[in-house]
């Protein structure tokens, strides 16, 4: 039996409809949003979303907010981005 979603991943629920360009991004956030993120306390890679916008370390219970679908806010890479090209 073939693997039907292995190119499509969580997005293969959708099948043919709404376009490819709209299930790849879906398919991008959804990975990104339900994969796990270093904590910014305890540094243990254990933060997971717990809604739109609220992250919970379960290594330590600290709760924070940030963006909807990363820990990290596009204010934060961009600093870190900026501070990177200032070394050099």
């Amino acid at each position: 039996m073939a693997k039907r979603t292995d190119k499509a991943g969580s997005s293969g629920r959708y099948g043919t409809r709404y376009g490819v360009v709209i299930r790849k991004l879906t398919r991008d956030i959804e990975r990104s949003q339900r994969s796990r993120f270093e904590c910014p306390s305890c540094h243990h890679k254990s933060v997971k979303r717990v809604a739109s916008g609220i992250w919970a370390c379960r290594h330590c219970d600290a709760k924070f907010a940030a963006a909807c679908y990363s820990p990290r806010t596009r204010e934060a890479v961009s600093k870190e981005i900026l501070a990177a090209h200032s070394k050099e």
